[in-house]
């Protein structure tokens, strides 16, 4: 029959003790009242890209390009313009060529308006690119749509123009080359704003 040890007896066996330097684990603090403990976040916010993407800035680049050609067009569109009425006023007795030559200026003058608010809108664009938000990219996005377009109806026109006539069939290529040129730029533009990285560098804080 065994019996409990006796504290007073010097002969007993002491009763165990915590080891030393192992102290007691404490019991891990309870969340303060009132205050939730987040839970963990399953996503991650888009990181704004340090600087330019590199596809962003090549269509920054050929926005200032086309601007500049956009210019010289608008040049050319309007001395061609004030040339054909300057013929025009100079036939002015026979009415067929003065009504002609009017009509040319005019189709003229209003082709060189359109293509200086184009040049205006490309360089505005490239301009916006360093400090621009989301209005710009989709403003891109549009332009580059629009433009999309005629350059499809330009090499679509100029395929037709070279299998109908033999004759002008060296302006019909270069309106293939150039309606083409125009259609890759175009969809450079769209691509550049549609990537991530482009969305991103749009989407950025600014402070």
């Amino acid at each position: 029959m065994s019996y409990p040890p006796d504290p007073n007896n010097p002969y007993g066996q002491p009763p165990a003790a915590p080891g030393y330097g192992y102290p007691q684990q404490a019991p891990p603090p309870a969340a303060a009242y009132g205050y939730p403990q987040a839970a963990p976040a399953y996503g991650y916010a888009p990181v704004a890209p340090p600087s330019m993407p590199g596809l962003v800035m090549t269509a920054r680049v050929l926005l200032f390009v086309i601007g500049g050609v956009q210019i010289i067009i608008t040049g050319i569109l309007l001395i061609a313009a004030a040339g054909t009425k300057t013929v025009a006023n100079q036939h002015s007795t026979d009415s067929d060529t003065a009504i002609f030559g009017n009509a040319a200026a005019g189709i003229l003058l209003v082709f060189g308006i359109v293509y200086l608010l184009a040049s205006v809108l490309s360089i505005t664009l490239g301009v916006k690119f360093g400090k621009g938000g989301p209005a710009t990219r989709i403003t891109t996005i549009v332009y580059a749509s629009v433009f999309l377009l005629l350059g499809l109806l330009v090499t679509v026109s100029a395929i037709t123009g070279a299998g109908q006539t033999q004759g002008t069939a060296a302006g019909s290529g270069f309106g293939v080359v150039v309606g083409l040129l125009w259609i890759a730029i175009c969809v450079l533009w769209i691509v550049a704003m549609a990537t991530r990285d482009g969305v991103n560098w749009f989407n950025r804080p600014r402070y």
